[in-house]
């Protein structure tokens, strides 16, 4: 089994059970200032990677978390092998893994289904990353956080208000708050909550943390006082054939300049991207001085620097 920087749980636990952050919190502090670092200092680290080889393996499309991968990857000196497609569609997974942790030093997986990532982890030597399953999103995660302590210059005591679909995006960024004191605010319809036992992980973290975490059907009351206001897409890739309806119920969740002003006078708006302009966010508020949106898609380059430093050095 490999050493994943994700991987939390026992082999045999289900896969909707395991923690997209296989750190402590302190780990995961350490791994924001290593961020600061990087994004400080790129020179620094330019030979860091040298002689080493990461595979990339994308089921699904992808321009951020593909592209600042490769870069990160050749930034630090590293070299980048990709695929697209279907993971074990022409071969078993476990024959794909075994042959990769043979030819790089880790591997990079973007997949339809946490249950792949699980088993490369499974049948890998090397260091597996979650770059984006449907139950988890680790590496966005950690560039949020790491946008929010720019913002805001601190995270204890903070609210973040997620409106929309509880997804992968939902569960980590939740996770994450919850371990570092950042109060968790989720405004979601019936029927489209984040995952029982995630929540119920989070506030775990959180009587730890001192973080608060709550849940409201109720996008205004989700909002009131907060320093920053995330939404994402309502239907994901694999949920087209969802969309439709799916506007219709999450139509009150968008994120408009009337919801905004529930939040702070300073909060900024977040959003992972792509975004759907015109349905979960207005074209005002994610053009507004608000919007830290690129700053979190810059950021992701910054994060997953410190994720290969951290995992291969």
């Amino acid at each position: 089994m490999a050493a994943t920087l994700f991987q939390t749980v026992s082999p045999a636990a289900a896969a909707d059970l395991r923690h997209d952050l296989d750190v402590t919190t302190e780990q995961l502090e350490r791994l924001l200032e290593l961020t600061q670092q990087v994004k400080q200092s790129r020179q620094r680290y330019t030979s860091s990677l040298k002689g080493r080889s990461i595979a990339l393996l994308f089921e699904k499309p992808s321009l951020r978390t593909k592209m600042t991968f490769e870069l990160a990857i050749q930034q630090l000196g590293g070299a980048a092998v990709s695929q697209v497609g279907i993971i074990g569609d022409r071969e078993p997974l476990k024959d794909i893994a075994r042959n990769l942790d043979r030819w790089t030093d880790a591997i990079v997986a973007r997949t339809f289904s946490q249950q792949t990532i699980d088993d490369l982890a499974n049948w890998s030597r090397v260091p597996v990353i979650n770059a984006l399953s449907d139950v988890y999103h680790p590496c966005q995660a950690l560039a949020d956080l790491f946008t929010l302590k720019e913002h805001f210059g601190r995270l204890k005591g903070l609210k973040v208000a997620y409106l929309g679909d509880g997804n992968n995006v939902a569960h980590s960024l939740m996770l994450g708050c919850a371990r570092l004191g950042i109060n968790f605010s989720v405004g979601t319809p019936e029927g489209y909550e984040p995952k029982p036992e995630i929540v119920a992980q989070a506030h775990e973290f959180a009587k730890g943390s001192g973080a608060q975490i709550e849940l409201t059907e109720n996008p205004l009351e989700a909002v009131i006082a907060a320093n920053a206001v995330y939404t994402d897409v309502w239907a994901s890739m694999g949920q087209e054939s969802e969309a439709a309806q799916r506007r219709s119920v999450f139509a009150e969740y968008q994120v408009n300049e009337t919801l905004m002003k529930e939040a702070r006078r300073d909060a900024i708006f977040m959003h992972c991207l792509p975004a759907k302009r015109g349905q979960e966010v207005t074209d005002a508020v994610i053009e507004s001085q608000q919007s830290a949106v690129f700053d979190q898609a810059e950021n992701r380059l910054h994060t997953q620097k410190a994720l290969l430093l951290t995992l291969l050095q």
